[in-house]
């Protein structure tokens, strides 16, 4: 399911990711909810019911309701096994008395008609792509869209090949059945969601033709950049997907195979995570922070959360990861947050890949204490420099261009698994100057790269009340540079 799983030492960072998390307990609190007697709880999805109650999938493929989980006393938490026998389901929703699921072959709905508290009706709503047995071939479903249609994201067999028919394609499966190819070009997906806009995104690992793992959007009819499942095409007489040139820069390939989408954030591997996966749009109105139109990316190795601010320039979604929240029990894979309440809850599994939370499976709540941290609330790119956003008023520091430093890179795109980071520039930061209230402030900045990764740190920030920065670094993947 996941990107290389080899560790790599903190090293000098080590004190600041310390302190980082030290503090996270001013602002979030993190609560482990307890799991049924017995069970093995790898958590493949989380699904929201009415009444406040809480479908979780596992990867052994059972299914449990859960009840009490928005409760300030935890301990009083109940479990309710509804149905069991499923095939890893990755992906579940519930509408109009349904729940949905995105099993490893198939789309399902299950109902419980009888009201006995389990599912006795066991619908399929497709099954139009192939499965062989590997390990590998995971699918990854979203919600349902505007239209009712649930996008499905298939992994490439073993994770570099395509022996099963739709491997490294998304689908959408419409409300009444019909499977729409819908985006060629995906290698490892590890999660799928929407943005506040409606948008699909999904998150893809490290491996061939992928650098470093990243978010992605999926525009209907894009190339995603693996070509290893384009041979697909032929099953629905589609036009041949594009053929990128090994060994080059996703940039360059971008100038001559029009509908390659690239990445719209790239997670820089091992300084972002190693596997990122469930996504979850804030679209709460301020429950869980300053967070608005945000999005929250699950980490699996990690054992993290991440914070994406995305932008469109020129058509193109690109934007800034930022560290977020960190020490949860095992790898987390499916996010959901419940935008009425501002919790957000979130599923961990280690079966498979190792996760630096240290258990073999967890179900957590974690809810914005109130209290907002100095932070970069985002990050937007302009025709010389970027603007940084800060949750409150910052101090005179932010105005000295000595208190930013900046390094800049890109990866090879190569059919190998992953790339080193290359092309590596040091953008130079002639210019900082604060807004009128203090609470942003505009970079000027001589050597933006088109295509790379622009990975800015303030640690010479502080607010106007003398706080430094919660997170101090935040990593830009400029694809296009506004005019």
């Amino acid at each position: 399911m996941f990107s290389s799983r080899t560790f790599i030492p903190l090293g000098s960072g080590l004190a600041i990711m310390a302190s980082a998390f030290a503090a996270q307990a001013d602002y979030y609190l993190r609560e482990p909810i307890p799991l049924p007697d017995g069970g093995i709880m790898e958590l493949g999805s989380i699904a929201l019911l009415p009444e406040k109650k809480i479908a979780v999938t596992t990867r052994r493929g059972d299914v449990w309701i859960c009840t009490g989980a928005y409760e300030k006393d935890l301990s009083k938490v109940t479990w309710k096994k509804f149905a069991e026998g499923l095939h890893e389901p990755l992906g579940a929703f519930w509408k109009d008395g349904s729940l949905y699921l995105t099993q490893r072959p198939e789309v399902t709905r299950l109902q419980d008609t009888d009201g006995d508290g389990t599912a006795d009706v066991f619908e399929t709503i497709n099954s139009g792509w192939g499965i062989n047995g590997d390990y590998h071939e995971y699918a990854f479903g979203s919600p349902a869209d505007k239209e009712g249609n649930i996008w499905v994201v298939l992994c490439l067999t073993g994770s570099g090949g395509a022996a099963s028919d739709w491997r490294g394609w998304c689908m959408r499966i419409t409300p009444d059945g019909k499977m729409i190819p819908t985006c060629s070009g995906i290698r490892s997906p590890g999660g799928i969601g929407f943005n506040h806009a409606g948008d699909v995104f999904y998150t893809d690992n490290q491996g061939p033709w992928n650098g470093s793992s990243s978010l992605k959007w999926l525009k209907p009819g894009s190339f995603q950049g693996n070509p290893t499942g384009n041979k697909y095409h032929t099953l629905a007489n589609l036009p041949e997907p594009p053929k990128p040139t090994d060994g080059s820069r996703i940039v360059t390939e971008r100038e001559r195979l029009p509908e390659f989408v690239p990445p719209a954030v790239i997670f820089p591997h091992a300084k972002v995570g190693q596997s990122p996966t469930g996504i979850a749009a804030d679209v709460s109105g301020g429950k869980f922070g300053p967070w608005e139109n945000q999005l929250y990316v699950g980490e699996q190795t990690h054992s993290e959360v991440q914070r994406v601010a995305l932008e469109q320039v020129n058509g193109i979604y690109q934007g800034a990861v930022f560290k977020f929240l960190a020490g949860f029990g095992s790898g987390i894979i499916p996010l959901r947050l419940d935008t009425q309440t501002g919790h957000l809850f979130a599923g961990g599994s280690s079966r498979g890949w190792a996760s630096r939370g240290g258990k073999p499976f967890t179900f957590e709540r974690v809810t914005w204490t109130g209290t907002t941290p100095f932070e970069i609330r985002t990050m937007k790119a302009e025709s010389d420099g970027f603007t940084l956003d800060f949750t409150e008023p910052a101090g005179d520091s932010a105005g000295d261009p000595a208190s930013y430093s900046m390094d800049a890179w890109t990866y090879i795109y190569q059919s190998k698994y992953g790339s080193p980071e290359v092309d590596q520039t040091v953008p130079k930061i002639t210019a900082a100057t604060l807004s009128p209230d203090k609470k942003s402030v505009r970079l000027k900045i001589d050597g933006l790269t088109k295509g790379h990764v622009h990975h800015l740190e303030a640690k010479g920030v502080k607010s106007a009340s003398g706080t430094p920065l919660w997170h101090a670094e935040a990593w830009y993947t400029l694809n296009e540079i506004p005019k």
